[in-house]
């Protein structure tokens, strides 16, 4: 009877023995450990965040959507326009794994919104800038604002995830690749109508954003303290990899890291410009096409991290990256049509990755989030950066259709994630069964 009893408690969930029963305590399988009490998805807090992200890449996004107005402006190169995407990038990544580093030992909530302000200053400056030099300050300014927003945000991120670390990753750089996305379009259509004067309008998303990110600073001075000290949920908790074994995994995601941004640099710097070069379309009609492109980024991020939490980080990894490689080969040799299919088809697959390779990387180091997120994100702009800025001598010196022959290959690094250790347990394919 007693037995009966104990069975019919399992099938509902209920996971113990009686109070006083001299049975042996139930308990859950070791790959699924139970989360500390309160710690729970923390969805308002990811959606203030992803907001928030949304407004701090739309801002982002508006340097290189206006290249065709400051280079008739101004008179600049492509080595002009490279030259301004790598002082953007440079500041937006350089920072990055010192303030990551340093908030791990002393965090600072209300960093997020001083970082804002930066943003909002160099949003200030471009609108009124005359001259090569305060665009470079601008771009500058906008960038030192990023890498302050993005260690600290990713943080936030995870300590609200709840467990979730893939889903809270993804649904925080869903945020940042629709802004990203909506800052061409917008720009195509307020911005090239009415002039660069007209950036000022757009002042109002980093002032929104600061009241926002004082909010979310609040939350995080107030729990971090007892998150800090709750244990990580999920199945990385411990892994048995050793210090050369980490490290080796660490320069295998960066090098990753390094053919996906490099190939979206191309992408997002360039491709107004190949299109307006190879099919004589106009400016609008290839900002609508960038904006199609930055759509599918959006879209590919949402679903990596997902992904990521079921079926294994490295699987995602092995799709996004190796899996894109025959779609950027066909694309310099494909009519307009098919070129804007192949983009979308480009951007959704290979954006599914960097929740995976992030979330990925924290499991590798647990207890330096904002390190490994700065490190991250610093070096995904840092390469951007220096991809745009190579990328924009190559195409002077030859042609932007050159420029995507030769990014077209750099897929084929995503073969190195064959060396990559499996961090997921192989009894992971059965947790849908365990829970049911």
């Amino acid at each position: 009877m007693h037995a009966r009893i104990l069975a019919a408690r399992a099938r509902a969930g209920i996971l113990f023995a009686p109070t006083g029963s001299t049975d042996s305590l139930m308990s859950l399988p070791p790959e699924t450990p139970t989360p500390p009490p309160g710690d729970r998805t923390a969805f308002r807090v990811l959606g203030a965040i992803s907001v928030c992200h949304l407004l701090n890449d739309m801002v982002q996004s508006l340097l290189p959507s206006i290249y065709p107005i400051l280079k008739s402006a101004l008179r600049l190169d492509f080595g002009h326009i490279g030259l301004i995407t790598l002082v953007n990038q440079l500041t937006a990544s350089l920072p990055q794994p010192v303030i990551g580093a340093y908030t791990d030992r002393r965090p600072l909530p209300q960093s997020l919104a001083i970082g804002m302000s930066f943003t909002l200053a160099g949003l200030v400056l471009l609108a009124w800038s005359t001259h090569f030099g305060a665009v470079l300050a601008a771009a500058a300014l906008i960038g030192i604002g990023s890498s302050v927003f993005h260690p600290e945000s990713s943080r936030i991120a995870r300590l609200a995830s709840g467990g979730q670390h893939g889903l809270a990753q993804s649904l925080f750089q869903v945020g940042g690749n629709a802004g990203s996305a909506i800052g061409p379009l917008l720009a195509a259509l307020i911005v090239l109508p009415r002039g660069q004067r007209s950036l000022m309008w757009f002042a109002v998303a980093p002032v929104v954003a600061i009241a926002l990110l004082w909010r979310v600073g609040g939350w995080y001075g107030r729990r971090a303290p007892r998150l800090a000290r709750a244990p990580e949920t999920g199945h990385h908790r411990h892994h048995q990899l050793t210090r050369a074994q980490v490290k080796q995994a660490l320069a295998l995601l960066l090098v990753l890291v390094f053919s996906k941004y490099v190939y979206l640099a191309s992408l997002s710097t360039y491709y107004t410009f190949y299109l307006i070069e190879t099919f004589g379309v106009s400016v609008r009609s290839a900002q609508l096409h960038l904006f199609v492109f930055l759509g599918a980024v959006a879209a590919g991020t949402i679903l990596g991290g997902p992904l990521g939490d079921r079926y294994g980080r490295k699987y995602v990894i092995w799709v996004s990256i190796l899996g894109v490689l025959p779609f950027t080969v066909a694309l310099p040799y494909a009519n307009l049509a098919v070129t804007g299919l192949l983009s979308a088809v480009i951007g959704l697959i290979l954006a599914s990755a960097f929740s995976a390779i992030l979330v990925y990387a924290q499991d590798l180091v647990p207890g330096k989030v904002g390190m490994i997120s700065g490190l991250f994100f610093g070096l995904a702009f840092g390469i951007g950066g220096l991809g745009a800025a190579a990328l924009g001598m190559l195409a002077d010196a030859t042609s932007v259709t050159l420029v995507y022959r030769v990014c077209a290959w750099l897929p084929a690094l995503g073969l190195l994630t064959a060396w990559l250790p499996d961090l997921e347990p192989r009894t992971q394919s059965r947790k849908p069964a365990l829970a049911r």
